[in-house]
């Protein structure tokens, strides 16, 4: 088994910053993607951020040039850097990785439990 564990969400005034943490542990062989989704009240989840175990991003228009995604390989973490944050980026934001946890074994998809992030205007 493998968790995801998040960390640094809060609230925050609009404009402000916060960096989310995600650190995944257990029967890890290898991590492949690793990602950010959010889901606002009364909304889909949706895709914030990825990045590949070598380093390619990709972002949601809503975030690009504001949010950072960024990994640590060595540590099995995944970081979200946010600037300039809206209101309406206001949302829980759920962590997700692809990992592989044995060399015989298929990746499968792993969620973490979640960090509400709350922008205020």
């Amino acid at each position: 088994q493998v968790q995801l564990v998040e960390s640094g969400g809060g609230l925050v005034q609009a404009g402000g910053s916060l960096r989310l943490s995600c650190a995944a542990s257990g029967s890890i062989f290898r991590i492949n993607a690793m990602g950010w989704y959010r889901q606002a009240p009364g909304k889909q989840r949706e895709l914030v951020a990825a990045i590949t175990s070598g380093g390619s991003t990709t972002y949601a228009d809503s975030v690009k040039g504001r949010f950072t995604i960024s990994r640590d390989n060595a540590q099995n973490t995944v970081y979200l850097q946010m600037n300039s944050l809206k209101p309406e980026d206001t949302a829980v934001y759920y962590c997700n990785a692809d990992v592989r946890s044995n060399w015989f074994e298929r990746s499968r998809d792993y969620w973490g439990q979640g960090t509400q992030v709350t922008v205020s205007s």
